[in-house]
């Protein structure tokens, strides 16, 4: 009876021993082994410096040139004259109003202003503000737009308790993108724009083969992230795509008295 009971015990031992050894076989199939290496070419291994390049070597900006103005920027507007812009409609002189703080105002029912020079792809700063004293609502408080190659408009305008459409609001890419946030100084403060904007191209035939892109940061806040430009920002109607090159920077006269004002312009060709 003794030796039946030791013999039954070695029996258990044994079923114990083999389920632990089935379950570590398991575990180690269930984790299978990575075998890192280099696959032998028979060539000598790649060297750093065979992966590193001197040319062409970037020009050296400084970042706050004159006046906080990077070294490469061309300045539109520092307050002291008109001399970069033109009335868009004739090409005379400018007839908004040139304020004694280093700003531009918009002259109620005179036209949009544009740069003499054209532009292409760019790096854009400006600054703006609409008037302290809040006299309309909706679209017709403090108006204007940003106008790349005088025909895709960044919206500016007065949205603080202001409700309107929201691709019609500040800082959108007007009828086309709803800025990803608002990010709007008090009404009579300076806001400002940094745009980063790539042209569309288009072939012989004059047909679009690659559209514009833009990049909008309001107030330091990214609200427009590399969106596509899918034609002209009418008030009416569709985007149209009609061929076209370099062409000016304009801003808007909304012609509704809503005296917005423009500072410290400057633009970098890219």
């Amino acid at each position: 009876m003794k030796n039946c009971y030791f013999f039954v015990l070695a029996l258990l031992i044994l079923s114990c021993k083999g389920e632990a050894q089935e379950v570590k076989e398991s575990d180690q199939m269930a984790v299978p082994e990575v075998i890192v290496h280099e696959e032998y070419t028979g060539e000598e291994p790649t060297k750093p410096e065979e992966t590193e390049f001197y040319e062409p070597v970037p020009p050296t900006v400084n970042p706050t040139g004159q006046n906080g103005v990077p070294s490469d920027a061309i300045v539109l507007f520092d307050g002291s004259n008109f001399d970069s812009w033109m009335m868009a409609r004739d090409s005379t002189e400018v007839s908004w109003y040139l304020n004694d703080d280093g700003s531009m105002t918009v002259k109620d029912k005179t036209g949009n202003i544009r740069t003499k020079q054209n532009f292409g792809d760019v790096q854009l700063h400006l600054e703006w503000r609409s008037p302290a004293e809040v006299q309309r609502e909706g679209q017709n408080r403090g108006n204007s737009g940003v106008f790349l190659n005088g025909l895709y408009e960044v919206q500016v305008l007065d949205n603080n308790d202001n409700d309107t459409y929201v691709n019609g609001q500040v800082g959108s890419i007007y009828k086309q993108h709803t800025p990803l946030a608002k990010a709007s100084v008090p009404t009579g403060e300076w806001n400002s724009y940094d745009i980063i904007y790539h042209a569309p191209e288009f072939n012989e035939q004059g047909q679009k083969i690659k559209s514009g892109r833009l990049t909008l940061i309001h107030n330091g806040v990214l609200i427009q992230d590399h969106v596509e430009i899918k034609g002209t920002t009418p008030y009416i109607g569709w985007p149209k795509n009609p061929a076209h090159g370099k062409g000016p920077l304009m801003l808007q006269d909304h012609q509704d008295n809503s005296r917005v004002s423009y500072r410290n312009i400057w633009i970098r060709e890219l």
